[in-house]
């Protein structure tokens, strides 16, 4: 994209939003496996002649080049979608241990409702089982916004940095303002086997280094302006974040929300401040009861969706059901047959083995 084209506004997904917002922050190496609904991530990166960016052979390889670009001193960002970075799981929890140099941003875009997909895990759990800190915009503007944070954060305290989608965002479209690229200055590339080398001396070490940050983290979490309190009727507050925070707006426009952007670590004292300012407390959130746990472990009471809301995504037509405690109505909906995609490789080994009328177990 030549200059003359920044500094505008254009209408973008949300995929295409965070990685305009990634390449305004200096990213240089990008890496991904494709995988609705994070694809055009990577592609929409591939536009600019500047960057490096790179499809691999799989998840765990793509996770490990932008890693070592982010090692040796460059900005770089990894691109996945929910099921893919169960392939990266390996080297994502050793790069907690051993940190970056450069920023290094963990781009997840989990698919409730299973529009392309085989399951509906929610990627919200491994922050915790990583130990990593977790960003989640609500629409395209904040995926881009976020992005650029993420950078700020990765760098400032050494640490992977993992961004989550939904669906609903990354293919949602709205007007986004272009700004210019700013590249930071690169840091030398530090020769330090204590920090990257993870042999069992050297884990124990960062281990402590790691339970430090998450403390760092959390007092970041408790200011930062992406977990914001929005006063409204004091009858009613919700808290949330993501997607479902759109849907909550457009039925309840009057109600208090503490809308959470970081949602790990979790903000306890303002999750505390929040919801002394409500008479009714709600968690509302899409697939399972992260933050409804979370919420009722530090002993306040709130409502939250019944768990047959736990299966499929959320829309703005569900949100009074929801809301009122009661059980999803299953709607049985025709859906077309899988396909692959066009010219993808594959076609010939499936035609093939529909031949042979074969039994195929992996």
């Amino acid at each position: 994209m030549s200059k003359n084209d920044m500094s505008k506004k254009a209408l973008l997904s949300g995929d295409e939003a965070l990685a305009f917002g990634a390449y305004e922050a200096g990213l240089k190496v990008a890496c991904a496996y494709p995988g609705t609904p994070s694809t055009e991530i990577l592609e929409t990166l591939a536009t600019f002649p500047e960057l490096d960016v790179q499809w691999s052979v799989n998840e765990k390889v793509a996770y490990e080049v932008a890693l070592g670009a982010a090692i040796s001193g460059v900005r770089s960002l990894f691109a996945c979608k929910h099921v893919g970075l169960n392939v990266a799981l390996d080297p994502l929890m050793t790069s907690s241990y051993t940190g970056i140099l450069a920023g290094f941003v963990v781009v997840v875009c989990d698919d409730p409702g299973m529009h392309s997909s085989q399951n509906e895990q929610d990627t919200r759990w491994v922050s915790i089982y990583a130990k990593l800190p977790m960003l989640e915009p609500a629409s395209p503007r904040e995926a881009k916004e976020y992005v650029k944070q993420a950078f700020e954060i990765s760098e400032k305290f050494d640490t992977p940095v993992i961004l989550r989608m939904t669906t609903r965002v990354a293919h949602t479209k709205e007007d986004v303002t272009l700004g210019d690229r700013v590249v930071p200055q690169q840091p030398p590339f530090e020769r330090n086997i204590a920090k990257y080398v993870m042999v069992p001396g050297n884990a124990y070490g960062r281990h402590i280094f790691v339970e430090q940050r998450l403390n760092k983290l959390k007092a970041l979490s408790e200011k930062t302006k992406m977990n914001k309190i929005e006063p409204g009727d004091k009858k009613i507050g919700f808290i949330t974040s993501g997607v479902p925070y759109q849907y909550l707006k457009e039925n309840y426009p009057d109600a208090s929300y503490l809308k959470l952007g970081m949602t790990y670590p979790f903000c306890d004292d303002k999750i505390r401040a929040f919801a002394r300012t409500v008479k009714k407390l709600y968690v509302i959130e899409e697939l399972d009861p992260f933050l409804e746990g979370h919420v009722k472990s530090l002993g306040l009471k709130c409502h939250a969706k019944d768990p047959s809301f736990m299966i499929g995504e959320l829309l703005p037509e569900l949100m009074p059901a929801v809301v009122k405690g009661e059980v999803k109505q299953e709607k049985i909906v025709a859906k077309r047959k899988p396909r692959l995609c066009p010219e993808c490789p594959h076609w010939a080994s499936f035609a093939t083995l529909r031949k042979l009328d074969l039994y195929v177990a992996g």
